[in-house]
């Protein structure tokens, strides 16, 4: 029998989701067990969403937006600032929940939840930005003027390895500017990326019909992305996915928000500070088990110290203690699923029969990975080619500048990267070059903050993006207005 709401929550907590857990139904369709990866425990049993579901909360969601898009800008934004200390207030749950959902570290969970809050205050700021400015016009008797308007209906599908940061960086911003949101999240997560925000913007006072939560697998996700009441879709997931969203909301004329995977390089210098560079490429390659799109997943250093950075990559994934972050005092959690384990093995075990070395790691205990270092890694092979979502550093070598460059940019996707190097022009100079949507100097690439514009470029994305001014793009559209004193006739037929 699956853990009840009460068995689930930390004392600090007190259980404040049981009782909307309790009846809490984000569908009509078949129940569906969701256990631990880290334990297979069992945590809960919950309805699926049918079609059926999706077209009654989108139709439901479409009703209820053009009153909330005319509520005051300050009467918004204190819902928001509301919402911001309910989930502040109830972090040790909301932590318990993802880590028990995800096999996050701690660390992991609190960084999300650090962000997650983030994006709430930066979102209850927007209401009160201005929308709109004069234009000039040729006809000196009219005014002109554009504004922003909220596109309506938002669709937000999103993933299990950040739940409530991803899921908040679309739903907090979206309602903000006046629209309504139909939230799917990875059915592995349904708590942490989906009841959880339910429940705090009810909490918060949010008016009933404009935040809906449906639980699924890809037939629902194509469900909202076709339904007829949905106006935007904002998509986080693999670029296999992200095709064929892409695909069906094209056919439909439908804007698309497609934030995908990525194969990001760290690339190492020889004038680098070696310790500070090994550091920074264990953390982003095996922090949370590798398991998010800007990993670093291929290690890009130059020939002359390439033996001491592997030296030092390897000394740090030996000393990584595997578990059951919840439970256990550990640095890394579990593989999500058997599925992925499967695939991170698989693209480790090929590499390695095609001429990798081994160097350390490389083989599980059920679902726990070792931190795999991978070299004589060539640019055919799927360590090189692949995104990873798994522990694993592969490491390549270059002898100049410009090598290192095409090495960096080797490759479809186009969503972060990073250098070290003790010269910041130099650094700056080949970072420019790198066709990234986010590149660090002296940083790995395992960064975000509500502020900036998250996204990529090439398969990483379509171009969209997420967080502070983009946030602006994506939920609103443009509107043009003219006013005149007196009407206008028109000395029409001719």
């Amino acid at each position: 029998m699956a853990a009840t709401a009460r068995e689930m929550t930390s004392p600090a907590a007190a259980g404040w989701l049981d009782p909307f857990l309790e009846t809490w139904r984000p569908g009509t369709g078949e129940p569906h067990e969701i256990r631990e990866p880290a334990t297979g425990r069992p945590l809960l049993n919950l309805p699926h969403a049918t079609p059926d579901d999706v077209a009654r909360a989108a139709a439901t969601a479409g009703a209820a937006q053009p009153a909330w898009a005319e509520v005051t800008y300050a009467d918004r934004a204190a819902i928001l600032r509301r919402a911001a200390e309910i989930y502040e207030a109830h972090r040790p749950e909301f932590g318990t929940w993802t880590q028990r959902e995800t096999g996050a570290h701690r660390n992991k969970v609190f960084h999300e939840q650090n962000f997650a809050v983030a994006e709430i205050h930066a979102a209850a700021t927007m209401p009160y930005q201005p929308y709109g400015s004069l234009v000039p016009t040729v006809q000196r008797e009219r005014m002109s003027m554009v504004r922003r308007i909220p596109v309506g209906v938002v669709g937000a599908i999103t993933p299990w390895n950040s739940p409530s940061v991803l899921g908040m960086r679309v739903v907090a911003p979206a309602l903000a500017l006046g629209n309504a949101v139909v939230l799917k999240p990875d059915p592995q997560t349904p708590v942490s990326g989906g009841a959880m925000f339910e429940a705090v913007f009810r909490e918060a006072g949010l008016p009933d019909g404009l935040l809906h939560v449906v639980l699924g697998g890809a037939e629902v996700g194509e469900a909202i992305v076709t339904d007829p009441n949905v106006n935007v879709v904002s998509f986080t997931g693999s670029t296999a996915a992200g095709r064929r969203v892409g695909e069906l909301a094209g056919r439909l004329l439908k804007k698309v928000s497609l934030e995908l995977g990525g194969n990001n390089a760290l690339v190492v210098l020889d004038d680098a500070d070696l310790d500070a560079a090994a550091s920074a490429g264990a953390y982003a390659s095996f922090q949370f088990q590798g398991q998010v799109c800007f990993a670093t997943g291929r290690h890009i250093v130059h020939r002359s110290i390439a033996g001491d950075y592997v030296d030092a990559l390897v000394e740090r994934a030996k000393r990584l203690r595997l578990g059951d972050p919840y439970r256990a005092d550990v640095d890394l959690g579990p593989i999500v699923n058997e599925k992925q384990l499967a695939r991170v093995d698989g693209i480790v075990r090929r590499s390695v029969d095609g001429g990798a070395r081994l160097v350390v790691g490389g083989t599980h205990d059920g679902l726990f990975y070792r931190p795999t270092v991978l070299t004589d890694v060539t640019r055919e092979l799927p360590a090189w080619t692949d995104e990873i979502f798994g522990p694993v550093a592969p490491v390549v070598v270059f002898e100049t500048d410009e090598e290192a460059l095409a090495l960096a940019n080797d490759t479809e996707y186009g969503l972060a990267g990073a250098v070290y190097s003790r010269s910041i022009s130099r650094g700056l100079a080949l970072a420019q070059r790198i066709r990234a949507g986010m590149v660090h100097v002296n940083d790995q690439t395992v960064n975000d903050e509500a502020t900036i514009p998250f996204g990529g470029m090439g398969s990483s994305g379509n171009g969209t993006r997420f967080g502070g001014a983009a946030n602006w793009d994506e939920f609103t559209q443009w509107q043009w207005v003219t006013v005149r004193d007196e009407p206008k006739s028109f000395p029409f037929p001719y």
